[in-house]
Order: C-alpha cells, then sequence, then structure tokens
C-alpha cells in the first residue's frame, strides 16, 4: 500500500503540482492552485505517423489503468481515516486526481488536442472542487469570498481549456 501510495504521489506530483500544493495548506487563504495546474504541456505527438502518436501499447494502456485505479481505492481508504471537513477535502483530492490520472492516460495512449484539453478540464475541475470543499471550513465574508475566488478561477481555467482546444483545430 505504501508503494501505491508512493506511486500516486510521484505520478502526481509531475501533474497536479498545483494542486498538491493546495491539498497541504490549510490556511485559511483561497486556494489558488487553479493557476499553476492549469498549464499544461503541449503534446510533441502531434503531426508525427500514426504509429509515433500512440506512446503506448494497448497491454500498458490497461495497466496503467488498473494502476490509477488502485491507486484512488487507496487513497479514498485513506481518507477514512479523516474527519469532517479535512475528509471531505481529502475525497475530493482523490477524485481529482483520479480524474487528472485518467485523462492524462488517455493522452498519452491516443495524443489529440481534445485530449490534451480534457487534461486541462479535469486539473481546473479538481482544482476547483477541492477549493470549494476548502472553503467550507471558512465561515462568513471570508468563506463567500473564497468561493467567488474559487469559481473565478475555475472559469477562467476552463477559459483556457476551451480556448487551447479551439486553437488547436485552426
Amino acid at each position: 500500500m505504501k508503494h501505491s501510495l508512493m506511486t500516486l504521489a510521484m505520478t502526481l506530483a509531475f501533474g497536479l503540482g498545483g494542486v498538491a500544493n493546495a491539498a497541504t495548506s490549510t490556511s485559511g487563504a483561497a486556494p489558488s492552485a487553479l493557476a499553476s495546474a492549469s498549464a499544461a504541456t503541449p503534446n510533441p505527438a502531434y503531426g508525427k505517423t500514426a504509429e509515433a502518436k500512440t506512446g503506448m501499447s494497448k497491454q500498458d494502456y490497461k495497466a496503467q489503468k488498473q494502476r490509477i485505479d488502485a491507486d484512488f481505492k487507496a487513497a479514498k481508504k485513506e481518507c477514512d481515516t479523516k474527519k469532517g471537513n479535512d475528509k471531505d477535502v481529502c475525497k475530493a483530492e482523490a477524485k481529482g486526481k483520479h480524474n487528472v490520472a485518467k485523462a492524462e492516460l488517455e493522452d498519452q495512449y491516443k495524443p489529440s488536442p481534445s485530449h490534451d484539453a480534457k487534461v486541462k478540464k479535469e486539473k481546473a475541475n479538481a482544482d476547483y472542487a477541492v477549493a470549494k470543499e476548502k472553503c467550507d471550513a471558512m465561515k462568513g465574508n471570508a468563506k463567500s469570498t473564497c468561493k467567488k475566488d474559487a469559481k473565478a478561477q475555475y472559469e477562467a481555467a476552463k477559459g483556457n481549456a476551451k480556448a487551447t482546444k479551439t486553437a488547436e483545430k485552426k
């Protein structure tokens, strides 16, 4: 189990650096992970032959997908040890990391502009879900401001993903 968690942590450290930073910060400040996590690197496989586009075999794809699912189950199980809002934040992080990892795997298996956009969209969704859960721990004006900031960052990241997809089509 430690190996699975370490693998998950290392895999997601590269793909979700912003979420990992947001996850470790439990201060009352509004999360700003969206800005850092939504920037994805372009896929160099575009324009190459069909054979070069697929970065992995179907067997590798299935194995990676099973690993992602196993890591998700382990992360959810770890969340069960927490209570209250910390548990909600943990579950949102686990679900977000799972969805991003699946989108990244799909992009590695079948690279395309739409898969790149999906990765960005999943990162934005994950960051927003975690931010909303963190905001729930706050009260009054701070909570309201936190949720507004999170929503604004989410909308900006979604727009960025949509713009990337549209630009890639042209």
